[in-house]
């Protein structure tokens, strides 16, 4: 049996079971170990039960004494319960509607018990608690993550049978020299030990090296796809002075739009293709670094294309390039998919005779028929949203052209490190002068009717807003249609009645979203409800007011980026965070966001409060799987980690002499590829 063997090749997981775990992504033997406990029991040390206080978890060795007789409260209520008994005192232990754990008991046998102690000072109880026999060998419990269904012992087993089953195969891939510079414990025991540690030692040891492992893998896979990237370019460009792009805007530049046009032309001069992340946050000026790069490479013969997820990016994109480009004599179009067929059958004739210098489009720009004369520059925007073969077909189109990547997702520098890895990374930290910071304001549920009569003043007065709604998940799924739907009819018939509404949702299609944020760009639809699919979207700078139902849902980098959707204008604008839930953890994290506007700053908090595992939400961005180090709280374990995959690759560039760790780093490099990273 091997690691890539389907988790029902083990004994005890039939279909059913394993349609459980599916749902946390195990499939795979290999996917069942790396289903790291996220914490433990540890029944190492017990209490005597006289010494237990009420509403504390406690571990008790005792005997129990005796069963009692079930006690039926009503229909759907049984009560389960036992005595036991140690030296100093005894006390009950209570199961509710599980007959079957109280059964797996035996009368005058000690057992250890972990649970919480409910009563007072003359009754106690323990409740619903973790047994164990008290001669077991196992007395530290891993606590895993659950799904309806599968329990804390069903995956226990299932790992102990996937430890059998493997053991063979655990190899060490770490060069000894590494392992014995970083004090590392062995790859058999690590992998042993995170699910049953001896002590909480070994637990601690196991996870180190395992987090290691994780992150060294990360970084010498990304060092290798950089120097893959790092191939002969085909489109070597000549100096262009900066000035002659900045005398021709309506204003001045931030040093920061300066400092990274600089580092993106310094590149493009070079005999390496030009790999490069543009981060900055909502409004910093993204577009204004993207036109500086089109007006180098048309200066020196060249075209550029700049892809956008959208249509009504893609137009929006044009319409910016085409003012800051054609006042310098750049040919700016844009190619999508609905424009009539002569319309875009000339249009790429002329793109294929060199008549037109600066493209924006969406997948209209990868299709066979479109072909450039010259293309010396590729432009992505938000890239995580197209999959790694459409970059690399718009890339084919040309002779190792330039890449330039924009995001508006403020991302930790920890946390960049590992996402963009293969790319070199500028940061526009600094907005444009006379941008007006947007009022945030956190309030409770009891303040909503408040909230929404503020919406309808800003929209008496000609603006227009958003309400985002999170998205709801039962059993059966998303139900964000329904929540949006009944959100947007509820203000209808109340507070809101008389305003042009629309509602925008993840099930629509991509043309169905962009006709309705046309209307809301043109001015057709007063207010708009949505979730959070509107999270990067089309500039609308009359839009002056965003309420965000149930902000506690949100990350803060989330809720970042959705307050960045108003403010685009000259007016003052406004976001209401809304909750039902105003926890003190609730208030704090809501606090920063209110008294914040640096997405950077938030971001790092972000990261703080949530871990990387949490950031981004669901799988957005490709971020690559980080099942167990911790980026926010351990940056030594990262720079050991790049210091390690330097010293390796230095020497041994291609990995010929570690063919273990070649293939872990090659596995990565194709997942990051499958998930469309970078």
């Amino acid at each position: 049996m091997v690691i890539t063997d389907k988790i029902t090749d083990l004994g005890g997981i039939g279909s059913k079971r394993a349609a459980l775990y599916e749902k946390l992504d195990i499939f795979t033997i290999g996917d069942l170990l790396e289903h790291y406990p996220t914490g433990y029991i540890d029944l190492t040390e017990s209490e005597e039960i006289d010494a237990v206080n009420v509403n504390e978890y406690h571990v008790v060795e005792a005997v129990l004494t005796h069963k009692q007789v079930p006690e039926r409260h009503h229909s759907k209520l049984i009560v389960y319960k036992a005595v036991i008994e140690d030296d100093s005192g005894a006390m009950s232990i209570v199961f509710y509607n599980n007959r079957f754990a109280l059964d797996a008991l035996e009368e005058e046998k000690c057992y250890r018990f972990y649970g919480k102690v409910a009563g007072n000072f003359t009754r106690r109880e323990m409740v619903n608690p973790v047994v164990v026999a008290a001669d077991t060998k196992r007395l530290i419990l891993p606590k895993y993550h659950l799904t309806k269904g599968l329990t804390q012992n069903m995956v226990a087993a299932g790992v102990t049978a996937a430890l059998d089953a493997v053991k063979e195969q655990i190899r060490e891939f770490i060069p000894d020299e590494i392992r014995s510079e970083y004090r590392l414990c062995s790859e058999e025991y690590a992998v042993n030990n995170i699910h049953f540690p001896e002590n909480m030692r070994a637990a601690e040891l196991s996870r180190h090296r395992l987090g290691f492992d994780e992150l060294f893998v990360m970084q010498c896979a990304l060092r290798r796809l950089r120097n893959t990237n790092r191939g002969e370019c085909g489109v070597r460009m000549n100096a262009v002075p900066l000035e002659e792009f900045e005398e021709s805007l309506p204003f001045e530049l931030t040093s920061a739009q300066k400092r990274t046009c600089n580092e993106v032309y310094s590149d493009m001069e070079k005999a390496s293709p030009m790999n490069r992340l543009v981060q900055g946050d909502v409004g910093s000026g993204k577009t204004a670094v993207a036109a500086a790069a089109c007006y180098m490479c048309v200066k020196n013969g060249f075209q550029a294309a700049f892809m956008a997820p959208t249509e009504i990016l893609a137009n929006q994109h044009y319409n910016t390039l085409k003012a800051f480009l054609e006042p310098l004599s750049v040919r700016v179009e844009c190619l999508t998919g609905s424009l009539t067929p002569a319309a875009k059958r000339k249009m790429k004739e002329r793109l294929a005779a060199g008549e037109i210098d600066v493209v924006t489009g969406t997948h209209a720009l990868i299709s066979d028929s479109t072909e450039f004369a010259a293309l010396g520059l590729i432009i992505t925007d938000e890239q995580h949203r197209f999959g790694v073969e459409q970059r690399k077909r718009l890339a084919e189109k040309g002779d190792h052209p330039h890449r330039l990547v924009m995001s508006a997702t403020p991302i930790p520098r920890t946390l960049a490190l590992i996402m963009y890895g293969d790319l070199d990374v500028s940061v526009i930290d600094e907005l444009p002068k006379g941008r007006q910071r947007i009022q945030t304001y956190a309030v409770t549920g009891r303040l909503r009717e408040r909230a929404l009569s503020f919406v309808r003043q800003e929209l008496d007065k000609g603006r227009q807003g958003y309400i985002v709604c999170p998205m709801i998940e039962d059993e059966e799924g998303f139900t964000e249609l329904q929540a949006v739907t009944d959100y947007a009819q509820r203000l209808q018939r109340g507070i809101l009645a008389g305003y042009s509404t629309a509602i925008l949702h993840g099930k629509m299609t991509g043309a169905e979203k962009d006709s309705v944020m046309a209307d809301f760009k043109a001015g057709q639809i007063q207010l708009l409800v949505s979730t959070t699919v509107v999270e990067v979207g089309v500039d609308v700078p009359n839009a002056t007011v965003m309420l965000i139902e149930d902000a506690d849902r949100f990350g803060l980098s989330q809720l970042h980026q959705l307050r960045g959707r108003v403010g685009r204008g000259s007016e003052q604008s406004y976001c209401i965070l809304v909750t039902e839930n105003p926890t003190p953890e609730v208030r704090d994290r809501l606090r920063i966001i209110s008294e914040n506007s640096d997405g950077f700053a938030i971001a790092e908090a972000d990261l703080r409060l949530r871990g990387a595992g949490d950031f981004f939400g669901s799988r957005q961005h490709g971020l690559p799987p980080v099942k167990i180090a911790d980026l926010a709280a351990d940056s030594t374990l990262l720079k050991e980690t790049s210091d390690a995959a330097d010293s390796v690759l230095r020497d041994d560039p291609n990995l010929d002499r570690q063919p273990l760790l070649r293939k872990k780093t090659n596995e990565l490099t194709d997942r990051i590829g499958s998930e469309g990273m970078n």
